[in-house]
This record gives structure tokens, sequence and C-alpha cells, in this order.
């Protein structure tokens, strides 16, 4: 039997919740990100899109474009939440989902046609349910292969539904560009382009031997994908290998402290994110991106695992001795955390009361965020600079 795969994507997910949740942001070219003049663009709103701003773009050079943009922060508890919802109705028609972010993911519903009729009917009921229950738009895919499914989502954007028959495979994708190839960067292309290799179809025509010539051993694979060949199964959601948080700075900082400070802002997200994901951490790695762009990392093995912001900022502090002076200017600070495990802490032979009361406050306090919004709840001593950060904004 033939596979039916989906790939469904949320379309500008981030700012389209953002428009969503705003009646004042309907209609308006919205950029979610950092402010300038270091922020970078996570998302942003097909308004703002037709203006040549994209995602990963420095904030600055998008406000640039885009000068009427309304530059929105992001509510990352606010965007998991959204996405529970529809990875929630994606689990009614199948077990087989496979989440590649929080807006996008796969899913075989090749068992699931008896129910619920084909792929094209399954993939129009679940675009529905989504508007019905987030307000928001899906564009999706269907094909007999997860590369073909994912190209084909992307083909009629926003609110777009594109059905491949396995029959139609070759001839849809052959006049499409090899940048739309699967794992196929900027490097590869231009070699593929100077070889007069410039759609998927003559890489469907293209000798093999050449193919690898260019591009190593993964001139197999783009030769097979051009072809829509990928037996890859659809693999339910594995547990992150890790999660952290990082910033640019707005201005460079110079003494241990002030990192200590960014250092707690970041452990707070780390924690929030542990809890929210019903995980535990036996690693924390703290990064440091110096003035003239040296990178450094440390990072500390816990004797037990933790998910609260105490206890990782305290980790976090004890490796900052590591790091060499920061007199000449730190430019970004992040925090990661590794060897997950997934539930709370296990309990430990000789109990420790302050950890426990310590995981136990974390998730109280995330549980009150996902109802008042994670803004209203913060550290006192971190109140003083999310003031300086929302002058700053309001001045550029």
């Amino acid at each position: 039997m033939l596979r039916v795969i989906l790939h469904v994507d949320m379309d500008a997910f981030f700012a389209s919740v953002e428009q969503n949740d705003d009646p004042a942001l309907r209609e308006c070219p919205v950029l979610v990100g950092g402010t300038p003049p270091r922020g970078v663009v996570a998302a942003a709103s097909y308004e703002a899109r037709r203006f040549g701003v994209r995602s990963a773009m420095p904030m600055i050079e998008a406000c640039r474009l885009c000068p009427n943009a309304v530059v929105v922060a992001p509510r990352l508890a606010r965007y998991r939440e959204v996405s529970q919802q529809i990875f929630e109705i994606f689990r009614e028609f199948t077990p087989d989902v496979e989440g590649l972010s929080l807006d996008e993911a796969f899913l075989d519903v090749t068992a699931s046609q008896r129910l619920f009729g084909g792929g094209e009917a399954i993939a129009r009921t679940l675009k529905e349910l989504i508007r019905e229950h987030t307000g928001l738009t899906a564009s999706a895919g269907v094909a007999p292969s997860k590369f073909v499914a994912k190209l084909a989502s992307d083909l009629e954007k926003p609110d777009g539904l594109v059905v491949i028959p396995a029959a139609e495979v070759r001839s849809r994708l052959a006049p499409l560009p090899v940048e739309r190839m699967w794992g196929v960067g900027p490097v590869a292309a231009r070699k593929l382009r100077s070889a007069g290799i410039r759609t998927l179809g003559a890489i469907q025509r293209a000798d093999p031997e050449q193919l690898g010539q260019l591009l190593g051993t993964y001139g197999a694979k783009v030769f097979a994908l051009a072809s829509g060949t990928d037996p890859r199964p659809v693999c339910p959601r594995q547990q992150s290998k890790s999660v952290g948080s990082e910033e640019t700075l707005m201005h460079d900082i110079y003494s241990g402290e002030e990192v200590r400070l960014v250092l707690l802002s970041q452990a707070v997200q780390v924690a929030r994110r542990l809890v929210l994901e019903d995980l535990s951490a036996s690693v924390v790695l703290v990064k440091i991106k110096y003035a003239d762009f040296q990178q450094r990392t440390r990072q500390k093995q816990l004797e037990v695992p933790v998910r609260d912001a105490v206890s990782i900022h305290e980790a976090c502090g004890a490796l900052l001795s590591k790091f060499p002076s920061f007199n000449q200017g730190v430019r970004l600070v992040g925090v990661s955390t590794a060897g997950l495990s997934l539930g709370p802490p296990p309990p430990q032979l000789f109990p420790d009361c302050r950890g426990e009361r310590r995981e136990a406050l974390q998730r109280t306090l995330t549980e009150l965020e996902a109802r008042v919004g994670k803004d209203a709840l913060v550290p006192a001593s971190l109140l003083a600079r999310k003031q300086q950060q929302a002058e700053e904004s309001s001045r550029s």
C-alpha cells in the first residue's frame, strides 16, 4: 500500500498568533523578535514579507525595509500553548505525528483513511479544525513521502492545500529550482548551477557519478529525492536533546555581575521550558560571545537533575569563574541544559528539601505564567533590567 504522508505547516506562526490575540495588529506588518539594533526577526507576518522581510534577518534591516512594521517581543509560552492545541488535533487522526518545530509536523495517515477518508480529505479537515480552535491558518501538503509532502505544503502558502499523487511526483518536482531540495544550501546550489543543473528535473536526468563529484556522498541522496524516493518513516516526536536560551545584548557589558544578571533572566526561561516539556536536566552550559566575536563555553555536570531557575542559575554562577575576564566586552550570553530526562527530578536516597521546594515553586510559577502571562512574573532582581529594556525598546 502506498503511504499517505501529510506535512502541515502553520502560516507565519508567531506573527499570526500575535495578530490573532491582538485585533489591533491584524492586517498590519508584524515582526516578532528582538529590538534593533542587534535583534533578529524570529517571524514576519505576510504583510511584512511583501517588503522583503524574512526570518533570521537583522531587525534593524527589517525595519529599514518595512518602516511601518510593529515589532513584538516573542511570547514563547503562548506559542507553545497554541502549538499544543494544534498537535492535539493532529493526534485525533493518527498517533504517527513527527513534530519538526512548534508550527510544523509530518503525519502518516495511511492507516487513518478508512476512518477519515483520503489524504486530501484529512488535510482539509485538519485545516478547518485548526482554524476553528485557534483562529489560525495552516498550509498542508499530501504526498507518498515526507520530502514531497514538505515541498507541497510550501507551494501555495498561505492557507494552501496541495496534493501530489505518486504518479505525478516526478513531473511536479521537475520545474522546481535546486534550492528547494532538502539539504542543498547556498554552497551546494552554486556547485549544481555552475554545472548547469538548475532544477530538480535536471537532477533527475543527471549522471549520479557527476552528482557524487559535485556533492560527495550526498549526491546519491539528492538524486533519489529529486525523483521523490524517500523511504524515511514518520517518527513520533523524540525527546529534546537540549533546552536553552541566549540573548544578543543591545549594548556590550563588561562585568561579571552584569553577565550574572543576564544569566538569571535566561535561567528563568530555560526552567520554564523544562517544566512545560516535563524534562529535567543534569548538565548546564554557559556560552559567552565577546565583543570581538570570540566565543567560549563552559559546562557543569550536576550531582542530581534539576529544572528550576534557582538551581540552573547557581550552576551558571559557578561556571563564570572559568571564563576569561569580561572587561573586553560581552555581546551575547547563553544558557543551555542537556543530559535531559523525562519527568521531574527523581527522588533521592537522602532527600534535598531545598531542591524539592525549588522544584515545586518552579512548577507553580510556570502554571501561573500560563494563566497570566510570563511577563507578569519577574524576579525582583530583574525588574530594573526589564525596565531598562522597555525604555530602550520605546526609544528605538
